[in-house]
């Protein structure tokens, strides 16, 4: 590890925080800097966080949240903390990415860092409820679609910008599944903002709720669920996500990232690199153009 990247890891100690109250765990992103920008070790602090939530009979329900004035920036893919070449303790069974060459370094990287880790997210065996405030971008869109419900402040928005990038959406592939095709369609072809209020038109969002509010509504509707009985939830939970597997979630991801993983090849061959020169600032530079 560089000196550099010492400095930043000894300045974001805490990344995510995990408190239990009242038979709910808040796992909370906390890099508010970076608008919550996810680098590798959130990612796995976040795994780390859910499984201890799992494990623990007195957690009814599992909210996830951003600290600061946004849900989530989506990857960090330009902060001094990007550790996006470094080893993690994996928690699936891919090998490591990071002494890998070509296109096997993101994609292994990828299949187990998103794609695998919002699978094994998505299958929690508790409700989970994400609390959006501000941005929902992108990476962070893959965050809040592993939930279960949403709730979101009236002046959340989502956006799938990626397709700049030449990459067909994200790689937890929900789209469609989260919106109706022909609108999922439109977020990604046009990268443009969708507010609260549509996202709750669309059925995407559950509750719309205000900044002051959100940890309250949050809270109230946790407790609602909390009052059910566990195995019921669990069970619940999974007859639904099976429904959504039924109708080809799952199959219709792997293409997807198949086709995601494509682009990062095409685009190192074309252009020397892997998001085709995009990179953090030009892209909020172009988000904020068109928006």
């Amino acid at each position: 590890m560089s000196d550099n990247e010492k400095t930043a890891a000894e300045n974001e100690q805490d990344i995510v925080r995990y408190e239990v109250a009242e038979g709910v765990a808040w796992v909370t992103m906390n890099r508010p800097e970076y608008h919550n920008a996810q680098n590798g070790r959130m990612t796995y602090l976040l795994d780390d966080a859910f499984k201890r939530a799992v494990a623990d009979d007195d957690v009814k329900v599992i909210v996830l949240c951003g600290e600061g004035k946004h849900f989530s920036a989506g990857h960090d893919i330009g902060t001094p903390g990007r550790d996006v070449h470094l080893s993690q303790d994996r928690v699936t069974m891919w090998y490591d990415h990071a002494n890998k060459e070509g296109g096997e370094f993101l994609y292994v990287r990828e299949a187990e860092a998103y794609l695998g880790m919002c699978r094994r997210w998505r299958e929690i065996p508790k409700p989970t409820i994400a609390a959006v405030q501000g941005a929902c971008i992108a990476g962070g869109l893959m965050l809040a679609w592993v939930c279960d419900l949403i709730v979101a402040t009236d002046d959340a928005y989502f956006s799938d910008p990626v397709v700049r990038m030449g990459i067909p959406g994200v790689e937890y592939f929900a789209h469609p599944y989260e919106l109706n095709p022909r609108i999922a369609k439109e977020f990604l072809f046009t990268g443009n903002k969708m507010g609260a209020e549509r996202a709750y038109q669309m059925g995407m969002v559950n509750q719309i709720s205000s900044r002051e509010a959100l940890r309250d509504d949050v809270a109230a509707l946790a407790q609602k669920i909390a009052a059910m009985p566990r195995l019921g939830l669990a069970l619940t939970k999974q007859a639904i996500n099976n429904v959504e597997d039924l109708q080809g979630k799952r199959s219709a991801m792997e293409a997807a990232f198949a086709w995601h993983h494509f682009t990062h090849v095409h685009n190192d061959l074309t252009t020397g690199n892997k998001l085709g020169g995009m990179d953090a600032k030009s892209m909020a530079k172009a988000n904020k153009e068109e928006s």
